[in-house]
Formats: C-alpha cells, sequence, structure tokens
C-alpha cells in the first residue's frame, strides 16, 4: 500500500514542499520522513480512504516541518565554548557550574542534559519518567532563570 501512496503523491508532495520551505532539498527530506511515518502507521492508513490518505499525508510533511522550524528557533546545543585561555576555559566552566547549580528544582540537570549533552525532550522524559512537555516547560524556566541571573 505505502508503494501506491508514494507512486501516487511522492512528487505532488516534493513540488508542494519545495514552495513552502523555498529548497528541493528539504522538500524531499520532510517527504521522505513523512513516508517513513507512514511505514510506520501502516495499519492506520489501511482504514482510511484515498482521500484521507492523502490529507494524512500532507499533514504529516507540514507537522514535520513546522517541528524543524520550532526545533531550530528554540533550541541551540552549545557545543563548545569559545575559545580561550585554558585558565579562563577553567574558570569559565567553574562558574557555569556553579549557575547551573543555583538552578532551582531540576532545572540544571535538564538544562545540561539538553543542550550540552544534546539529549531531547522525549529522551530525558524517559530518563527522569516525565512528559516531554513537562521537561520543555522547566527548560524553559531554566532559560528564564540564567537570562536574569546573567543580567
Amino acid at each position: 500500500m505505502i508503494e501506491v501512496l508514494y507512486e501516487k503523491y511522492h512528487q505532488e508532495l516534493v513540488v508542494w514542499c519545495e514552495k513552502m520551505t523555498g529548497n528541493l532539498r528539504t522538500a524531499e527530506e520532510l517527504v521522505q520522513e513523512a513516508f517513513l511515518r507512514a511505514m510506520l502507521n501502516e495499519e492506520l492508513l489501511s482504514t482510511l480512504d484515498e482521500k484521507q490518505q492523502r490529507a494524512w499525508l500532507y499533514r504529516t510533511v507540514k507537522n514535520i516541518y513546522i517541528d524543524r522550524i520550532r526545533h531550530t528557533k528554540r533550541e541551540t546545543v552549545v557545543e563548545r565554548f569559545p575559545e580561550v585561555q585554558k585558565e579562563q576555559e577553567e574558570m569559565m566552566t567553574v562558574e557555569w557550574e556553579l549557575l547551573l547549580n543555583s538552578l532551582p528544582d531540576m532545572e540544571g540537570v535538564l538544562f545540561t542534559m539538553r543542550y550540552l549533552l544534546g539529549y531531547n525532550s522525549k529522551q530525558i522524559g524517559e530518563l527522569f519518567q516525565i512528559p516531554p512537555g513537562t521537561v520543555r516547560s522547566k527548560l524553559s524556566l531554566a532559560r528564564k532563570h540564567l537570562r536574569e541571573a546573567l543580567k
């Protein structure tokens, strides 16, 4: 069934996506991911009629694109501190540790895991047995507290 959907809608989705994103490569990636999700949801798709399947594909592509935009706007993983002398770097690391440890609740731990270690909200939520939405909320509070502390 997925092969039939792919043959019918792949090119149509890529064209639509390219207009939405302004980039052919991004459009192809989004459509590819949508069809991967379709494969994972084949049982659900088999219960839908053709119009509903097409709508599901369009909605899925759009949602994936929105998620990517949100992710790139809100979250940037810090790969490393700027180049500074060894002594200054160590001092900066200690200051950041103190600052992160001063955050209330588990905000410092969550912030470290997300932005310094690269875990996503879902992975962190699974580790601490809390919903991903709660993780994102606590990360938002951590960013707010850090902004206040850095003023």
